[in-house]
């Protein structure tokens, strides 16, 4: 089977890759890195299927992926590395932004080309050989003209000045719609409006950030 439909069976789907230099932090050998993430629709009724999710125990989604981007990696001679699991953490932020579809935003959080503000990363595959990459794309955020995210956020804890987490986690405690629907700004970019993720999903994220705090 292909790396492509390896993953397709699993709702994930490669989101850019870049040829890593030496500086990287990557495995001795690496001749490809590709950046992994859901594919949208069907990834959210996918993995709440597995037995992870069923089991009752701990970090469900971490440990989905790591079983299953382990046996792909492992099929395709590679190793899965992931952005949890730390400190120390892989630094996926600079990673991300190296592969030409993936930038920061006008308020700092990564932006996709088709996924918008509404991005995430399961995991990512070191490959030894040296394979071709999706093509780079035209950043989204320079042809925006509104930028509504700069501006989206009901109590400014997000814009051109960064992330003010405590001001967000403030707001989020008076449990505003944002809670269950998932963040003001990642919603308001036009490109996010475009992705299938469901408010279940991003739901479930805000309350793990904010159960952390």
């Amino acid at each position: 089977m292909t790396l492509d439909r390896d993953l397709s069976v699993h709702h994930l789907e490669i989101l850019g890759g870049f040829h890593p230099d030496a500086g990287d932090g990557l495995p001795e050998g690496t001749g490809t890195l590709l950046m992994l993430g859901p594919a949208e629709p069907g990834f959210w009724a996918h993995v709440t299927a597995q037995a992870e999710w069923q089991d009752g125990q701990p970090d469900p989604i971490d440990r989905w992926s790591k079983r299953v981007l382990d046996r792909i990696a492992a099929a395709h001679g590679g190793t899965a590395l992931y952005p949890f699991g730390g400190p120390p953490y892989h630094p996926f932020y600079r990673w991300a932004l190296r592969t030409g579809r993936v930038w920061e935003s006008p308020i700092r959080l990564l932006v996709h080309a088709h996924q918008g503000l509404m991005v995430s990363f399961r995991g990512a595959l070191a490959l030894p050989d040296r394979i071709a990459l999706p093509p780079a794309a035209t950043k989204p955020c320079d042809t925006c003209t509104a930028k509504p995210c700069l501006t989206a956020c009901p109590v400014g804890a997000i814009g051109a000045g960064g992330y003010d987490v405590p001001a967000c986690h403030a707001y989020l405690d008076t449990k505003p719609d944002c809670l269950n629907q998932g963040c003001h700004p990642r919603r308001a970019c036009p490109v996010s409006q475009g992705y299938a993720r469901l408010g279940e999903q991003s739901a479930y994220h805000m309350s793990r950030f904010h159960g952390a705090s």
